[in-house]
């Protein structure tokens, strides 16, 4: 999932965030309500956001359905850009990696 940080807020990119489907399975749609659970503000159509305070709990949420089988890594794993002077926080670095130049 494209993410970045502003201000001690982790954004996630609209377009990566967990989508809820009607019929859709039930592992996917628990992660989409627990990832929307957490965040400060998840509205439709825009990035998702969580404050440093629920940072740890993310991580948790993102190791725990990575580690389940059911999900992808890219479902899973935090990818930020790199950028000069911006160290990838620590409670990520498990869970996250550099996006590629390319994408």
């Amino acid at each position: 999932m494209r993410a970045r940080v502003d201000n001690d807020v982790l954004f996630l990119h609209k377009d990566d965030v967990p989508p809820y489907k009607k019929t859709g399975s039930i592992v996917r749609n628990t992660y989409f309500w627990t990832m929307r659970a957490i965040a400060g503000h998840a509205p439709f159509d825009r990035d998702w956001e969580y404050e440093s305070e629920v940072w740890i709990a993310l991580q948790r949420v993102l190791i725990s359905y990575g580690e389940s089988g059911y999900l992808g890594l890219r479902e899973t794993t935090l990818e930020f850009v790199p950028e000069p002077d911006f160290l990838i926080p620590e409670v990520f670095r498990a869970i996250a990696t550099w996006a590629d130049e390319e994408d």
